[in-house]
């Protein structure tokens, strides 16, 4: 068995070509930093640093030949940035990858989205795959809604849409890191009560998840599954779980909604006139995150796919903040 997975030298798509390898396929990962891609070598892992974003970004997999399965992980994944970037890496990266796919004669191309493309100003329960989606909030969830639409439309590549919830693990770049940046500055914002809950998904069971559609039958082309952990989780308790084990204090200050949101769209407009258009502490974003509720209902993926959550929280804690202790 062959594949091809894209975004290899990141979070979830070097955790992914890992556990591919020692299954026994043959993989190729496409990715664009030459440190990680040496490793991904010595792991037996081919390396191909191509950008997808690039006209010719996909001549090199040539020499790979045909493959049986397809994961564009790749991509970018920000709070803030450029619209144009957005779209660049999303959804022309994802228009590339497509055509490698088509190329590469695959059966089946999953695609890793976000759960972003449902965010709204309100409290979201149980959300289903069947769920309008709104007006995107940032140019992330516009372009992830864009790059779906796409996906979608190739019938041909038996395509599946995963939408992981805030992924975190040993490798994490992002979400942990993120709060522990937080939590170092001391004194938060509590906003709307601190009564947002949240899933958190730990990078293996986001792995299980996209080996399971890898797997499933051509029936189930064309599907779209939420992935989440299964517990529901406050997001104030993550945060003091997370500065406890890192050892900070964390105080939290109550700040009106409606205060922080504009603190925040101004804070973002100043950002675009910098060189550089560095992100700022508070984006809207990370803000809804901490404000509003957005839950997952797995029920399509435990019933379909067959996969449910097996990392709960706490263990998920320990393998993460536990292996940088041991380092």
């Amino acid at each position: 068995m062959r594949a091809i997975v894209t975004g290899a030298t990141g979070f979830l798509g070097a955790r992914l070509a890992l556990r591919l390898k020692t299954e026994g396929w043959e993989v190729a990962g496409i990715g664009r930093n030459p440190e990680r891609g040496r490793w991904l070598t010595e792991n037996g892992i081919g390396f191909f640093p191509l950008d997808l974003t690039a006209p010719d970004g996909g001549d090199a997999l040539r020499a790979f030949g045909s493959a049986d399965l397809f994961v564009h992980a790749g991509g970018l994944s920000s709070a803030f940035g450029r619209r144009r970037d957005f779209l660049a890496a999303n959804v022309t990266g994802t228009r590339t990858a497509l055509a490698l796919a088509r190329r590469a004669n695959v059966r089946r191309f999953v695609f890793i989205s976000s759960p972003s493309v449902y965010a709204r100003f309100c409290d979201q329960f149980d959300l289903p795959e069947t769920a309008p989606l709104p007006r995107p909030l940032t140019p992330y969830a516009d372009s992830k809604a864009r790059a779906e639409t796409l996906v979608l439309g190739n019938a041909d590549l038996s395509p599946i849409v995963l939408r992981p919830r805030a992924m975190y693990g040993q490798g994490d770049t992002a979400l942990l890191p993120r709060l522990l940046r937080a939590a170092q500055g001391g004194r938060l914002p509590l906003l709307r009560g601190g009564n947002a809950l949240t899933n958190l998904t730990h990078v293996d069971d986001a792995v299980e998840a996209i080996l399971a559609a890898g797997r499933a039958g051509p029936e189930v082309g064309g599907e779209i599954f939420n992935i989440a952990g299964g517990e529901v989780l406050r997001l104030t308790d993550v945060v003091d779980r997370v500065a406890e084990r890192a050892g900070l204090d964390v105080s939290w200050r109550r700040v009106p909604w409606t205060l922080a949101l504009a603190l925040a769209r101004l804070s973002e407009a100043l950002a675009r006139l910098k060189h550089g258009m560095p992100e700022p502490a508070v984006t809207v974003h990370g803000l809804t995150a901490f404000a509003f509720s957005q839950t997952l209902d797995t029920s399509k993926a435990r019933n379909i796919l067959g996969v449910a959550p097996k990392v709960l929280f706490e263990d998920g804690l320990e393998r993460t903040l536990g292996a940088r202790e041991k380092r």
